[in-house]
């Protein structure tokens, strides 16, 4: 899952990594995919849920959505929301396809070029100028969103596992299944960098919020901090030592001030470590793979989503578990809100919960 930017206001153009020149500006309403949510102020009902009547043998289920989008035929892998748009939504799945489409109406805007597998990863900009759709063919496509046209085809890379854009510029980052990242100025579609050293797929990664650094974790159980002008290694964390996972690191997440990382496993632990190299603990406390993490921003609190069920708080300093909270079923992601304790999980069970973390109540359940 990628995190609001925190870096600070004034970095020069070289820690930016691309010309102010290419930065775009943000997507005014009235331009492109933005001006499609203007038209048509009397929707019609087309794809919007409705009540159906129950006959023999059918099981009906709860459903508190209040919209949803029904363009795609196979599972859906990755969405995302525009920054500056909040009404516009785009997301890729298992037909190979990826849709712009609007959260309020349900309305497709845009059906975006099929990919020769599925969709893995799909990302608005930081700015909202640009959205990329990453694919298991290892093609990414990027789009202008003023005028809806494809300004470049990334490839390189195999499989692409995740997708990050640049905080402070239009350059993505993509980790790929032939266990290398790459990285590409955009919108023209320049080649700047690849990253080698893990030997596994990269399951997970990001910028860090300043965008001087880059993380990213791999099924070879190894954490890599890497100088993104360089591709070189600033420090690495790996199953060698005893005290780090040993086994193929699944999630991780990093503090707002850039300098602590929390990883998931396999292994069923999560680690915490420190940008010097470091490592500053282990939090024990699931059964099975930790499939999401993370580090809240306003108070030292950490938490591991796992498949046994289990969404675990964890005082980051002195590494106590301080509350277990429970789904039904798997945990497969989970969010803290902004400059709040409280975070936000979902579940194999079906179900979206939003959860206090300093009492450990579920202050709401979506079905």
């Amino acid at each position: 899952m990628s995190s609001p930017s925190h870096a600070r206001e004034n970095e020069d153009v070289e820690e930016q990594y691309v010309d102010e020149s290419e930065i775009a500006g943000v997507v005014a309403d009235g331009e492109g995919f933005a001006a499609d949510m203007m038209d048509d102020d009397d929707d019609d009902d087309e794809g919007q849920g409705g009540e159906r009547e129950e006959g023999d043998g059918e099981v009906l289920l709860e459903d508190d959505s209040i919209q949803g989008f029904f363009a795609h035929k196979e599972p859906v892998f990755a969405v995302d929301l525009h920054p500056q748009i909040p009404e516009l939504a785009v997301s890729g799945g298992g037909d190979d396809k990826a849709y712009v489409w609007r959260v309020d109406t349900g309305e497709q805007v845009a059906e975006l070029e099929k990919h020769n597998d599925s969709v893995s990863s799909v990302q608005f900009s930081r700015d909202g100028s640009l959205v990329a759709a990453g694919g298991m063919d290892g093609k990414i496509n990027v789009y202008s969103v003023s005028d809806r046209k494809k300004c470049a085809v990334l490839d390189g890379p195999d499989e692409i596992q995740w997708m990050d854009w640049h905080p402070k510029g239009n350059v993505l980052l993509a980790g790929a299944n032939d266990a290398t990242l790459w990285m590409w100025s955009l919108p023209a579609g320049t080649f700047m960098n690849v990253f080698n050293g893990h030997s596994a797929p990269v399951t997970c990664g990001r910028f860090t919020h300043a965008g001087r650094n880059v993380v990213s974790g791999s099924e070879d159980g190894s954490l890599i901090v890497w100088d993104p002008k360089t591709a070189g290694i600033v420090c690495q964390f790996s199953s060698r030592d005893e005290r780090f996972h040993q086994e193929g690191i699944t999630c991780l997440d990093i503090s707002k001030d850039d300098q602590v990382i929390i990883t998931g496993s396999v292994d069923s632990t999560a680690k915490l470590t420190h940008v010097n190299g470091s490592i500053l603990g282990s939090l024990e406390n699931a059964t099975e793979s930790i499939e999401s993490v993370g580090l809240c921003d306003c108070l030292p609190l950490a938490a591991t989503g796992s498949v046994d069920g289990t969404l675990n708080i964890w005082d980051v300093n002195t590494l106590r578990l301080r509350a277990t909270l429970k789904h039904e079923d798997s945990v497969t992601r989970l969010k803290w809100h902004a400059d709040s304790p409280l975070l936000t999980s979902v579940s194999m069970d079906c179900t979206v919960r939003t959860w206090d973390a300093r009492t450990g109540d579920c202050i709401r359940t979506w079905k």
